[in-house]
């Protein structure tokens, strides 16, 4: 029996694997269903759907970038299993009001005849507002739940399974983002609706069987000033040159993913002239990629945890950045209109767009997995949610910059296209600091 065959089978593990999978498909199902629907159904300019694109992605990230340490804090101060709790339950409310906006939103597009509330009228304006709120919402939820789903590991896993433990989160994270993401691109807006209220109630259920994990330090009092509080949680976890340039690493890594995934609806309906559930494709594809490096660097490392590998993935995934931007120039759009999956796969430049795309996802999950290894095994376990929090805080930083710059060079009217060379010149950055991970790794072991 395999350690991860092994893991899966046990309650320390399982609840909260199936929890995680749940939360990422639920975030995923309602982000993607949202930003679709906006897209293909309201905007009709590249500029504003790619604008959308990314004030979405800011809105969803920026409660990372304020409220990480004190997510930390508690994560290390409280019962970890009694937060997941807490969070899931707060999940039902926030997925209603998410549900609310998408079935105001679809009926001001579907039905001409505006909707009485409180002798007030929705309109598609107002719907839209209410879905970012609830983005924002989720944003929060995810920020909170966020550092525990990897410091819970070493407190529930043994030392040997930890690698494991994190690859499997890892990738059954994006499998469960591939799943929602399918949704979200082929089912009506109105079923969205209901299946992430559904989806809620279930999480909740199940994070009821994640086993206690009490604080294994001292109980320190709560720093509530978000401002102060982060940056003394970044300075304090930095002590440790391997753990600083693996959140440095971690950082531009989801930069890079932040701005390609914001460019991949208005890309693939105005480049690329494909229907929505191309655009779900892309994204598909992307999760299909990342869970499968996540687990091939496992395999390759034998459960070591190291970034021998990290230099070189990030490389070739520049190379598929460049790839797939060498494509994308290539491509002879459709004049007939958008094109369904079966003409898209039928195009003669298709299949090498989706091999670069798979290319890109595959080194990518190959470059961060051992990244957040490096979290959870280099510091004190009574330190490591605080870790992932400053982690988070670093990270969110980073995307919510890289959201503003693709928001920048969409309203300065720079193509779409080009700024996949944004995103390919970052991996750059990324591939020095995992060297510099790599002699930091190599040295300490001396």
């Amino acid at each position: 029996m395999t350690v991860s065959t092994h893991m899966l089978r046990r309650r320390r593990f399982l609840p909260l694997f199936v929890t995680q999978l749940l939360n990422a498909f639920n975030d995923n199902l309602y982000k993607t269903a949202m930003v679709l629907f906006v897209v293909y159904s309201i905007y009709n300019s590249a500029d504003a759907e790619g604008m959308f694109s990314a004030v979405a992605s800011a809105v969803f990230i920026l409660p990372f970038f304020l409220l990480s340490a004190l997510a930390g804090q508690l994560a290390d101060m409280r019962d970890k299993a009694r937060i997941i709790r807490i969070v899931k339950a707060c999940e039902i409310g926030i997925m209603s009001v998410g549900a609310l906006g998408l079935v105001l939103v679809w009926q001001n597009i579907d039905r001409p005849i505006p909707i009485p509330l409180y002798f007030f009228t929705i309109h598609t304006t107002a719907a839209m507002l209410l879905m970012l709120a609830a983005l924002f919402a989720m944003g929060i939820h995810s920020t909170f739940f966020g550092p525990i789903k990897y410091a819970i590991l070493p407190q529930h896993l043994h030392e040997d399974e930890v690698l494991a433990g994190t690859g499997l989160v890892e990738a059954g994270t994006y499998i469960a983002i591939l799943f929602g993401t399918i949704l979200a691109g082929w089912i009506p807006i109105e079923a969205a609706a209901a299946g992430v209220v559904v989806t809620a109630m279930i999480g909740y259920l199940v994070s009821r069987q994640v086993p206690p994990a009490p604080a294994q330090g001292e109980v320190e009092p709560l720093d509530f000033h978000f401002v102060r509080s982060s940056i003394a949680l970044v300075r304090n976890t930095s002590h440790d040159r391997r753990v600083f340039l693996a959140i440095m690493a971690i950082s531009f890594f989801w930069t890079i993913g932040a701005v390609l995934f914001i460019q991949f609806p208005p890309l693939a309906k105005n480049v690329l002239t494909a229907s929505k559930e191309v655009a779900s494709l892309f994204l598909v594809i992307f999760s299909i990629g990342v869970a499968i490096g996540s687990v091939s660097v496992n395999a390759l490392l034998r459960g070591t945890v190291s970034a021998r590998y990290s230099p070189g993935s990030v490389i070739a995934m520049g190379l598929f950045v460049l790839g797939f931007y060498l494509v994308c120039q290539a491509w002879t759009p459709d004049p007939s209109g958008l094109l369904d999956v079966a003409e898209f796969v039928a195009h003669p430049m298709a299949v090498p767009l989706l091999l670069c795309l798979l290319g890109i996802a595959i080194a990518g999950g190959m470059f961060v997995v051992p990244l957040y290894a490096f979290l959870t095994t280099f510091v004190p376990k009574t330190q490591t949610a605080r870790t992932i929090a400053a982690n988070n805080i670093v990270n969110s930083g980073a995307m919510v910059a890289g959201s503003l710059l693709a928001m920048g060079l969409s309203w300065a009217g720079l193509d779409i296209v080009h700024h996949l060379l944004l995103s390919a010149a970052m991996c750059l950055v990324s591939a020095w600091l995992g060297l510099m991970l790599l002699k930091a790794e190599r040295a300490a072991a001396v």
